[in-house]
């Protein structure tokens, strides 16, 4: 989402370390069936609210892509107590800052304040989850403000339908709503109703359907107290029936094409189809991405573009979701080089996985690279927060915020040797050549 506050205040007490700290919490439900999940530190003075709604991409109907993402924007219009365009106001002139995302399986909303203005950022989640105005003019005004962010993220960026999965997931998936992107069609938008948006809104946005996570500058019973008192009488909402339908797997090489107006180099893309984000081996194939590509010292990126000089870049996008992941990795040509030569080049990287241990010299780098990147993900209160909400609504274990890291610590050689001979062959994969559209015939 491209709203955004930010204060210099908030921005200077963000940064305080967590490092080497096991995250302390409580987690409990009220009686509407909302999850809470505090966390305190009085390191510095503020506080994140944050409210995650089991809701995504993957859960609109046929004929309606884009509901949620279209959410994440409609739900800042206003509420029956806060007036229609002064939500960023209120929240900037409280010194605070804020954000929404949107991914397949989940929404985020969340609030960055003072910790003496911890009330206020409960009171506007609540006013969010219980009194949303939802009218003709919010849609409409929502409706373009999604339309440009299209323009300017997909349609009109260099690479954007591989950023965004557009022009993979409808390759890779055939029954499962993944096979949509997450900002949607501006035609299934423009065609809804305004009933529509409200029976969305109804079905997804229940305090049951939702987890509250406040981290930071807080008393831990005051903080209850606020809670009870903003959130408690909002109704349960209805049951929520999660998605569940399985893929076929794939047993022969995908192959397409896709045109960008925006590029002159093209590239050559692996896509692979993965496991859900709670299986072993997607944290497994998050290591073989990094072996792969991840950085200078990659493996793809020291053959293809130091030694070889046939790729100006290497690229890589492993993202793990609830029900199935996708792996895309790839390639930047250089100059002339065919991409026939790129997809050559990947898939002798990919045979010595299968065929070789890594080095316990690279083994052990990776350990310790991961060990930062963990470490790194829970540096900030606002980072806490996300990742609180994370695990509890999409892994269903909160505590994986502390343990995370012992699941890729007991990941050995052998693991990468399998998961590489399991999923990274070409009878399961899409191959994509993806050029320039002055190369379209």
């Amino acid at each position: 989402m491209i709203h955004k506050i930010k204060t210099t205040a908030i921005a200077l007490f963000l940064g305080f370390c967590a490092i080497g700290q096991e995250v302390e919490y409580t987690e409990y439900n009220l009686d509407n069936g909302l999850h809470v999940i505090l966390h305190q530190d009085n390191t510095a003075p503020v506080a994140t609210v944050g409210v995650m709604y089991h809701v995504g991409a993957k859960d609109e109907e046929a004929g309606r892509s884009g509901f949620a993402h279209f959410f994440e924007h409609l739900l800042f219009e206003g509420t029956e107590n806060i007036e229609r365009g002064k939500w960023f106001d209120i929240v900037a002139a409280n010194g605070g800052s804020n954000n929404a995302n949107t991914t397949q399986d989940r929404t985020y909303y969340y609030e960055t304040f003072p910790s003496n203005n911890l009330e206020l950022g409960l009171w506007m989640e609540s006013e969010r989850m219980l009194h949303p105005v939802i009218n003709e003019i919010g849609v409409e005004t929502q409706n373009e403000v999604v339309k440009e962010e299209k323009r300017s993220r997909i349609d009109n960026a260099p690479y954007g339908k591989i950023i965004y999965s557009t022009g993979i997931n409808k390759y890779v998936f055939d029954k499962h709503p993944y096979k949509n992107s997450v900002i949607g069609t501006m035609e299934d938008l423009d065609a809804a109703e305004l009933d529509e948006f409200k029976a969305f809104f109804d079905k997804y946005y229940g305090p049951n359907n939702a987890t509250l996570v406040v981290a930071g500058d807080i008393d831990m019973e005051k903080t209850k107290d606020l809670i009870e008192k903003y959130f408690a009488g909002i109704p349960e909402g209805n049951e929520v029936e999660p998605v569940s339908i399985e893929e076929e797997p794939i047993t022969e090489t995908i192959t397409a094409t896709e045109y960008d107006s925006n590029i002159q180099i093209p590239a050559k893309l692996f896509v692979y189809r993965t496991p859900s984000m709670v299986e072993k081996d997607a944290y497994v194939l998050d290591m073989i991405s990094s072996i792969l590509t991840d950085g200078r010292s990659s493996r793809m990126y020291k053959k293809m573009v130091d030694e070889e000089k046939t790729a100006l870049q290497v690229l890589a996008f492993p993202r793990s979701q609830e029900d199935y992941g996708t792996y895309v990795m790839g390639a930047l040509a250089l100059g002339e080089t065919p991409l026939d030569t790129l997809a050559t080049s990947m898939d002798e990287e990919i045979e010595k996985l299968q065929n070789e241990l890594i080095s316990e010299k690279e083994y052990e780098k990776l350990q310790n690279k991961f060990e930062n990147r963990f470490v790194n993900s829970n540096s900030s209160i606002e980072g806490i927060a996300s990742s609180l909400a994370t695990y509890n609504v999409l892994y269903g274990d909160t505590d994986l915020i502390n343990k995370e890291i012992e699941i890729y610590r007991d990941i050995t050689r052998e693991d990468i040797q399998r998961v590489a001979n399991e999923y990274l062959n070409e009878n399961q994969r899409l191959e994509l050549d993806y050029l320039p559209e002055s190369e379209k015939e």
